[in-house]
């Protein structure tokens, strides 16, 4: 071979390279495009997806039919005038609860009429699980919002106690509830909430606020912002909760 057709060799072989270099070139610049236009539509799926959400969130909350009487960002009913306040959050089918409220009910009820403290009930529904999938404790505690509404909170939650079914039942229906509103002097009104769920939606927002505050059972008791419980984090004897308010008013 001649040295002029070795030259003309090398440069051909020369001009491969550079095509083949420019190709891998083109071909990567083509991936990384492509890989950049579907990040750019996976983000943009993910904030729209997030508004969405965000509007759906909005819309449940609008939802929400906040009893007109109910205090503390519209989650409890209070009763009484004193300067301590007592907050309770109880579960209508919660027999801890009810224990609770034998034990101790009678001294907070004097502790109201001597005006000792302000007690805020707030109903909530961590038992739902509980009632065959009849949300029980939604639809008593939405049942208590309406009581409270027509000026017979602390009357129906009592009577509610009174006669609380079992843990794990399907708990009472709505007529047994209707039915417990009449004995305690609550009208058509009242029954039409119960029948209509008017509350129910207000009883899960309730629930979610109590456990926001970084509550997970039922009764929680807290006396001017202090959580008061027994030894072992069990339920307060009547002597624990009294020294608590009587701490507390100072």
């Amino acid at each position: 071979m001649s040295k002029g057709n070795r030259g003309r060799d090398r440069a051909a072989a020369q001009r491969i390279v550079e095509q083949q270099k420019a190709a891998e070139r083109r071909r990567q610049v083509t991936i990384w495009t492509s890989a950049g236009v579907v990040a750019v539509l996976v983000i943009a799926g993910l904030i729209g997806w997030a508004v969405l959400a965000g509007q759906e969130k909005k819309t449940d909350a609008s939802a929400v039919s906040t009893p007109s009487v109910a205090v503390d960002d519209g989650t409890a009913f209070a009763v009484g005038t004193g300067p301590v306040t007592v907050d309770i959050y109880e579960d209508f089918m919660c027999p801890i609860c009810h224990s609770f409220e034998q034990q101790t009910g009678p001294t907070i009820a004097q502790m109201v009429t001597d005006k000792k403290v302000t007690v805020r009930y707030h109903p909530v529904s961590i038992l739902d699980r509980a009632s065959n999938g009849t949300e029980y404790s939604t639809r008593s505690a939405g049942a208590a919002a309406a009581a409270a509404v027509d000026g017979k909170f602390l009357e129906y939650h009592n009577v509610l106690f009174e006669n609380q079914p079992a843990e794990g039942s399907d708990g009472l229906d709505n007529a047994k509830l209707i039915e417990l509103g009449q004995s305690v002097g609550l009208g058509d009104t009242f029954a039409t909430a119960v029948n209509e769920g008017t509350y129910k939606s207000w009883a899960t927002k309730t629930t979610e606020t109590f456990a926001s505050r970084g509550f997970n059972g039922t009764p929680t008791i807290v006396v001017n912002g202090k959580q008061v419980e027994g030894p072992g984090n069990t339920l307060p004897t009547t002597e624990i909760f009294t020294q608590a308010v009587t701490a507390a008013a100072g």
